[in-house]
Formats: C-alpha cells, sequence, structure tokens
C-alpha cells in the first residue's frame, strides 16, 4: 500500500491552479453571516443584539484597562474589546486598527532593544 493520496495537489499538477481559483467558505462564518441577516430583519431583535454587543464590547474594554499596570496581556484584551465593539461600530474598527498598528510598532522597538541589549552584552 503507498502513500499517495490523489485528493492532494501540489504545485505543478494538473488541476492545482484551478484549485487555487475556488472560493474557499468558511461554514461557521457563512452561518454567522446568515444568522446576523435575520437578526436585522427584526427591528427589536436588531437592537437587543446591538446593545449586547456593546455591552460586551465595553467590560471586555474596561477589563482590558483595569488589567494593562499589571503584568499580563491587558493590552490585548482592550484591542478584543474593540474588535467586538468593531463588529457594530465603524468608530471602534478605525480606532482597533490604530490600537493594532500601535501595538505592533511598540512590539517591534522592544524587539529592537532587546537585540540591542544582546549585542551589546556579547561585545
Amino acid at each position: 500500500m503507498s502513500n499517495f493520496d490523489p485528493r492532494i495537489l501540489s504545485p505543478g499538477d494538473a488541476g492545482y491552479d484551478a484549485a487555487a481559483k475556488i472560493p474557499r467558505h468558511n461554514g461557521a462564518r457563512s452561518a454567522a453571516k446568515s444568522a446576523r441577516a435575520a437578526i436585522r430583519k427584526r427591528p427589536r431583535l436588531d437592537s437587543a443584539y446591538r446593545i449586547g454587543v456593546k455591552i460586551v464590547g465595553g467590560t471586555t474594554v474596561g477589563l482590558g484597562v483595569v488589567l494593562m499596570p499589571l503584568p499580563g496581556p491587558g493590552t490585548l484584551i482592550a484591542l478584543g474589546g474593540l474588535a467586538i465593539l468593531g463588529t457594530e461600530s465603524e468608530s471602534a474598527k478605525k480606532l482597533n486598527k490604530q490600537g493594532v498598528a500601535l501595538a505592533k510598532k511598540a512590539a517591534a522597538a522592544a524587539k529592537a532593544r532587546r537585540n540591542a541589549r544582546k549585542d551589546a552584552s556579547q561585545a
């Protein structure tokens, strides 16, 4: 018995490029979109959904802000809360993008400082 699996394509195989062009759909994501569309059709349910998202997102942001001074993932929790709020609010989505960019910039600066200290101690 061989280890050949005819369902797995490799670059250069016939049909590899065609398979790459087929759109991929995530089952959970499409289910969530259809559920959200059904909620939007009912105004009272839509209002309750939006309020629930704002409560969960705001609480998560608040928890992240409280945890920021402590060692741990306070900033990540706050950014996660902004991402939750960003599902219903365009301004929160913009703020989340700015926060993620700032966090990446800070992580790169910390890595550069760590590497500089490491190089200085080896010299």
